[in-house]
């Protein structure tokens, strides 16, 4: 539970310790007096968005620290040993939060920093806050399913639902993608086929523009290469003009030579090297001369070919590799079609099973809470006569949605009688204010039941409730206050009477600036501040008598409801309310 709440610097609170009990503890002040502002400061101890606006003027930080006690085992021991965070033997837990005025906010649980994530899973585990916001959030069906949902435990299945739904989604995503993609290829199949022939037919192969272009220019000059060919061969080995002929009356001057200086042989060697070459060359220029031979039928067959590459190279090229890469590009987008078809096989497949997990799950979803919608409609209703609601009945309705959605497939709305003779409908057509926020007590004391949470926080749930109904009011945080530690902020004497630990919030002044100061009634003072609430002048005997009784009536109901539990042997831990009055302080961080 929660020992001890501190606040310091956030909006007018400069300081304020405050102490709570094991079981009711009460907050009360006039309007304005800074209520809201300590459960703001709680909420912002329990993982809230945390801003430098809450920082009290002047100051550079505001900071907030909560001590809690657990028993020994307590599961939410586990967690924190699992993040490393020492426990300690006292099984005491310190939560801080500190935010600067650069809007930096930082976290500590017993002394180890942990992130504002990590801050609010504990602290989720530790109270549970219940405003009055969530009576007017009650006429909406979205909160109406959560709290069903809460009442049947439900959050893994709805994960699980979640989950599989935006699996779902995720391949129908896809299908619709790749649909539209096989679409677009199936239109472009035929222009694909058509582009494919066409170099089909034509076939080109690497290099052949070159080497026609090569043939063409042969063929077209046949004639006029014999002749010059013949020309060149005469030039070298025809009659006694030519340079073979010639060169015979230097071989004879170089052999001259060499018998006088052996030393140019070398200069012999060169020279028959030369003459060598130049019959070769002579030799290659008959053997040329003889391949030419002018072929119109051939040098026609050859142009047509060169057209019809031409063609292909004007649409597909501008060279042959562009041709090739064209076709290759064009082969490859068919195949998609068929690829295609295969991808989109096996995603149908996955739908499928997808689309079975999602109907699984949301079958268990719905199973839950059409067998928890029965029992919370009787535990719910079961609890308006105390509230002053006689003849009251609570009915919750699950109604199939078309298609299962993210949160499961089916609707749920919270429908009532809450005056006798009157037909069922839903809550937001037929309930008052005052009669939302009993209903909404109602659904809090019963969902209390089942959470492992050991303090809610019951944030002026009673707007709007008065007179009689009020004292049921209190009556029933009473009895959850049996089981949980509970803190409420009310303005009604009937239920502050009820409380085994009564906290004032006054608003002051330090010097010319506004401050917010909490103490704890007890005494004249809790019956000076009963008669206050009550409505009359605190300092009339009347007043305060009529405050005595109610404190007295509320001090019966209590042993009432404490008799059985000191039967059970429970011990509750002391705290500024018990009777030594000592109050336990947590250790700081």
């Amino acid at each position: 539970m929660l020992v001890e709440l501190r606040i310091r610097n956030v909006a007018v609170i400069d300081t304020v310790v405050l102490p709570l009990a094991a079981g009711l503890n009460v907050l009360t002040g006039e309007t304005g007096a800074g209520k809201s502002l300590i459960i703001g400061a709680l909420g912002m101890l329990l993982g809230e968005r945390a801003t430098s606006d809450r920082i009290r003027t002047g100051a550079d930080r505001a900071t907030v620290e909560g001590v809690f006690e657990l028993p020994p085992s307590h599961p939410l021991f586990m967690l924190l040993d699992e993040r490393g965070i020492d426990v300690g033997d006292e099984h005491t837990l310190v939560l801080k939060r500190e935010v600067g005025a650069n809007g930096r906010s930082r976290a500590w649980i017993n002394g180890s920093p942990v992130t504002a994530g990590a801050l609010s899973e504990i602290g989720s585990q530790l109270v549970s806050v219940h405003g009055q916001h969530e009576s007017r959030a009650l006429v909406d069906a979205d909160h109406q399913r959560d709290l069903l949902d809460a009442y049947v435990q439900a959050g893994a299945v709805r994960r699980d639902v979640a989950t599989a739904h935006e699996a779902l989604m995720r391949l129908r995503v896809r299908q619709h993608e790749l649909t539209t993609r096989h679409q677009q290829a199936i239109r472009r199949a035929d222009y694909l086929r058509f582009l494919l022939q066409e170099i089909s037919d034509v076939d080109p192969q690497p290099g052949e523009d070159e080497s026609l272009d090569a043939e063409i220019r042969r063929l077209s000059h046949a004639e006029e290469l014999q002749a010059l060919t013949a020309q060149a061969a005469a030039a070298i080995s025809g009659d006694e003009r030519a340079a073979l002929t010639r060169l015979t009356a230097v071989r004879r001057t170089l052999g001259s030579l060499t018998r006088i200086d052996p030393e140019l042989e070398r200069l012999s060697a060169g020279f028959e090297g030369a003459v060598d070459a130049l019959e070769e060359l002579a030799r290659e220029l008959e053997t040329y001369a003889e391949g030419l031979e002018a072929d119109p039928s051939r040098l026609r067959t050859l142009e047509r070919r060169r057209d019809a590459l031409l063609g292909v190279l004007r649409k597909h090229g501008p060279t042959l590799a562009d041709v090739h890469r064209t076709a290759d590009e064009a082969a490859q987008e068919l195949a998609l079609i068929d690829g295609h078809e295969a991808e989109l096989s096996a995603l149908h497949t996955e739908l499928g099973n997808a689309e079975l997990a999602l109907n699984e799950a949301a079958h268990h979803l719905t199973a839950m809470r059409r067998a928890g919608a029965g029992t919370l409609a009787t535990a719910v209703s079961a609890l308006f006569p105390e509230l002053g609601m006689i003849d009251g009945k609570m009915d919750v309705q699950c109604t199939p949605l078309d298609a299962i959605g993210p949160q499961g497939g089916e609707s749920v709305q919270f429908a009532a009688t809450l005056n006798a003779g009157m037909e069922v409908r839903p809550l937001g057509r037929i309930a008052s204010g005052g009669e939302l926020s009993r209903v909404m007590l109602a659904l809090s004391t019963v969902l209390a039941r089942l959470q492992q949470v050991p303090t809610l926080v019951f944030d002026e749930v009673d707007a709007g409730v008065g007179g009689a109904v009020a004292w049921q009011v209190g009556a029933l945080m009473s009895r959850v206050a049996a089981h949980h530690q509970v803190l409420a902020i009310s303005h009604l004497a009937q239920i502050a009477a009820r409380a085994q630990h009564h906290v004032v919030v006054q608003k002051g002044a330090v010097g010319t600036v506004t401050t917010a100061d909490t103490h704890v009634a007890t005494g004249d003072a809790r019956v000076m501040e009963i008669a206050r609430m009550l409505g009359g002048d605190a300092d009339r005997e009347v007043s305060r008598a009529h405050a005595r009784e109610l404190l007295a009536r509320g001090d019966q109901e209590l042993q009432k409801t404490e008799e059985p539990t000191r039967k059970a042997g429970s011990k509750a831990p002391k705290t500024a309310a018990s009777p030594n009055g000592a109050q336990r302080r947590g250790k700081p961080v």
